[in-house]
C-alpha cells in the first residue's frame, strides 16, 4: 500500500482531500469513477472540515467485498493502517481524564488535533487524526520526558472529547477550588486532619452540575440499566452496570463526590441533610435526543459515606413485544393464554433483576384496553404508565400491599398487579381479590416455577385456596446475547460437548453442530456480547397440578407432571436460544438453576 511518503519522513502537513482520495483508490477501497468526480468538484477545498468527514459524507460502498460503507470509523481504520499507526476507538469511560488533560492545553490539543489519552509511567499516547503533522511531536518530548505513542482516532471523537474532557476536568479544579476535600460528615472511618475548615461544596454550583448532567449523559450513551456512586476513604467511585454486568468506569475526589451526591438528592426531592438513613427518590429528565428517562434513586449510609445507586428505566420497555422480551412463539401463546383469563392470579418468579417487572408492564400494557380498569400496587413504582392506575406503598403511614390491594378492591378494578407477594396477609388479599372476580398478577423470588406453589404454602395459604385460584406460574431469567456484529461461529469442543449435556440432562436434545462464541467489536464495547434476553419456564395450572397441591405437596413429582405437559425448564428454555445462536452455554449456565434445585 504506497504512501505519499514515509510517515517517518514525510513534510510536516494536514491530510489533504485529494491525496485521501488518490490513496482510498490505489487501495481498491473508494469507486474510481466517484472519486475521480468528487476530487474535481471539490478542487478548491480548503480543508476547513477533515477529509475522512468530507468522504464519510459520501456513504460510497467499497467496490471489493464484503462492499463495507465507508463511513467514518471504516475510513479511519483504513487510515491507521495506511500509515502503519495503531488505531484507537476513545471509549471515554476508559481515560482518566483528569491525568490527561494535564498533558498539555486544550488551545495547543485544537490546534493540531490531537487528544491525550493515557498517561503511563514512561509514555503519553496521544490521538490524533493527522499523521503526517508531527511538529507537536517535537516540541512535546522534551516537555513531557517521556515517550510519545501516537495513535490514530476518529476525528470526530477527538473534536467531541478536546471539549467534553477539558471541560470536565475544568468543573472538577472549579469545584475543588470552591471548597475543602475534607468533607465526610458521615464518614464512619473519616480522617481527622488538623488545620483544616470543613466547607461544604454548594451542590448547585455550576461546575456540579456539569459534571452530575456529563454522568447522565454517558451512562444513557452507554446503555447502563444502573449507575452507582460508591464512597471510599480518600475518593469517590462511580460504575455503570451494563448488560448485567457492574463496569467502573471513573474516580472523582472525595469532595466533588459529595457535592454530586447532594446535587442528585435535591434533583430527586430527598432530605439533602440526612445521611444517617436510606432514602428514596426519582428523577424524570430527557437525553440529549429529547427521550424522556426517569431514574430510580435509592441512597444507604455505609462506612465512608451515603451511597447512591440511579435505576435507569428505558420508556421503549413499555413499547416491546414478547418476541424482543426473548419469549418463543409457544412460550408466548402459553403465556398470552393464561394472561387472558378473567380471573385468578398469575405469578412471576425469579430473583432480583431477572426482568420480573419488565414482564409484567408488558403484559399489562397489552391488557390495558379501554374497556379494562388496571390498577398497580407497587415498591416503588418503576415506570409510569398513563393507561393504568399506579399506587405506590408507603408502609411509614399504614399502607402496605395488604392495606393497597384492599383500597383497589373499592376501585372497581378489572386487573390488579402486586408489586410482590411478601407475606400471608398480601397473598391472603391477593386471594381473596382473585376469588371475586379479578385477574391478579404478582411476583415471588423462588428459583424456578414448581417453587412458587410451595412457597405460598409455607407462608400458610391453605391449599384448597391456590387450586381454586392459581392459574400459572413463570420462572424467568436474563442472559447476555451475543452481539450480532462480532459474533463468530466454531464447531464444538470436547468442552462443548460437556457444557451441553450439563444443560440439557436429564432432558434429550440433540445439540447443534455449530456454537456461536463472544469475539468483541466497538459497537459491544469489545465485550462480545449485547443486550439481554429472557429465559422462560411456563407452569400453567391443569387439572392434574391441581391435584397435587395439596397441604404436603411433593415438587418433585408436581415438577415431573408439569414436564409431561409440556413445560420447558430454564435450561430447555437457554439451549434453544444456544442453538439459535443468540448467547453461549456459560452464560445459560451461569444464570438457570440446575433441574433439582
Amino acid at each position: 500500500m504506497k504512501k505519499p511518503d514515509d510517515p517517518a519522513t514525510a513534510a510536516d502537513h494536514r491530510l489533504t482531500l485529494a491525496e485521501t482520495l488518490d490513496a482510498l483508490i490505489a487501495a481498491g477501497l473508494a469507486p474510481r469513477e466517484e472519486a475521480e468526480k468528487f476530487k474535481t468538484e471539490r478542487r478548491y477545498y480548503k480543508g476547513e472540515v477533515h477529509p475522512l468527514i468530507v468522504i464519510a459524507e459520501q456513504r460510497w460502498k467499497s467496490p471489493t467485498p464484503p462492499h463495507r460503507t465507508l463511513d467514518l470509523d471504516a475510513l479511519t481504520q483504513w487510515l491507521a493502517k495506511w500509515c502503519e499507526l495503531d488505531y484507537l476507538h476513545i471509549d471515554p469511560l476508559k481515560i482518566n481524564f483528569a491525568a490527561v488533560t494535564e498533558v498539555m492545553s486544550i488551545a495547543y490539543a485544537t490546534r493540531f488535533r490531537i487528544l491525550p489519552v493515557e498517561v503511563k509511567p514512561h509514555e503519553v499516547v496521544i490521538a490524533t487524526a493527522e499523521p503526517f503533522q508531527r511538529a507537536w511531536e517535537t516540541e512535546l518530548a522534551p516537555i513531557l520526558r517521556k515517550d510519545i505513542r501516537r495513535v490514530v482516532a476518529n476525528p470526530d471523537d477527538i473534536a467531541r472529547y478536546q471539549v467534553e474532557f477539558y471541560n470536565l476536568a475544568k468543573s472538577v479544579k472549579g469545584a475543588l477550588g470552591r471548597g475543602d476535600t475534607s468533607v465526610g460528615i458521615s464518614n464512619f472511618e473519616q480522617l481527622v486532619e488538623l488545620g483544616r475548615t470543613n466547607k461544604q461544596f454548594d451542590a448547585n454550583d455550576q461546575h456540579i452540575v456539569r459534571i452530575v448532567d456529563w454522568l447522565w449523559q454517558y451512562a444513557f450513551e452507554q446503555r447502563a440499566s444502573d449507575i452507582h456512586i460508591e464512597p471510599r476513604r480518600d475518593l469517590g467511585i462511580v460504575r455503570f452496570r451494563m448488560d448485567g454486568v457492574l463496569h467502573q468506569v471513573y474516580q472523582l475526589p472525595m469532595a466533588v463526590f459529595t457535592a454530586m451526591t447532594s446535587r442528585i438528592k435535591i434533583l430527586g426531592r430527598m432530605d439533602v441533610v440526612e445521611k444517617r438513613r436510606p432514602q428514596d427518590g426519582r428523577i424524570k429528565t430527557r437525553t440529549p435526543d429529547g427521550m424522556e428517562i426517569e431514574l430510580r434513586l435509592s441512597t444507604l449510609p455505609t462506612a465512608f459515606g451515603e451511597k447512591l445507586v440511579m435505576r435507569i428505566f428505558d420508556p421503549e420497555v413499555l413499547v416491546r413485544d414478547f418476541s424482543e422480551l426473548g419469549f418463543g412463539d409457544e412460550e408466548a401463546a402459553r403465556w398470552r393464554e393464561m394472561s387472558a383469563r378473567p380471573n385468578g392470579i398469575i405469578l412471576v418468579t425469579g430473583p432480583t433483576g431477572s426482568g420480573k417487572t419488565t414482564t409484567l408492564y408488558t403484559t399489562l400494557k397489552a391488557l390495558a384496553t379501554p374497556e379494562v380498569n388496571v390498577c398497580t400496587l407497587e415498591d416503588p413504582i418503576e415506570m409510569i404508565e398513563p393507561a393504568f392506575n399506579q399506587v405506590q406503598v408507603q408502609p411509614d403511614i399504614g399502607m402496605g400491599f395488604a392495606e393497597g390491594i384492599r383500597a383497589l378492591m373499592r376501585q372497581d378494578p378489572d386487573i390488579i398487579m402486586v408489586g410482590e407477594i411478601r407475606d400471608l396477609e398480601t397473598a391472603d388479599m391477593a386471594i381473596q381479590a382473585a376469588l371475586t372476580g379479578h385477574l391478579v398478577l404478582s411476583t415471588l423470588h423462588t428459583n424456578d416455577a414448581a417453587a412458587a406453589i410451595t412457597r405460598l404454602l409455607d407462608l400458610g395459604v391453605p391449599a384448597y385456596l391456590l387450586q381454586a385460584t392459581l392459574l400459572g406460574v413463570m420462572a424467568q431469567r436474563l442472559v447476555r446475547t451475543l452481539c450480532p456484529k462480532c459474533k463468530a461461529a466454531a464447531g464444538l469442543r470436547a468442552e462443548d460437548e460437556e457444557q451441553w449435556q450439563a444443560l440439557v440432562a436429564p432432558w434429550k436434545s440433540n445439540r447443534p453442530t455449530t456454537l456461536y462464541r463472544p469475539v468483541g467489536c466497538l459497537d459491544c464495547r469489545m465485550t462480545g456480547y449485547s443486550g439481554r434476553l429472557g429465559l422462560y419456564e411456563i407452569l400453567p395450572i391443569s387439572p392434574e397440578i391441581k391435584k397435587l397441591i395439596t397441604a404436603e405437596t411433593d415438587i418433585a413429582r408436581l415438577r415431573e407432571q408439569a414436564t409431561r405437559e409440556g413445560m420447558q425448564p430454564l435450561r430447555i428454555s437457554g439451549a434453544r436460544k444456544v442453538a439459535a445462536g443468540l448467547t453461549t452455554i456459560e452464560e445459560i449456565l451461569k444464570v438457570a438453576p440446575p433441574p433439582s434445585s
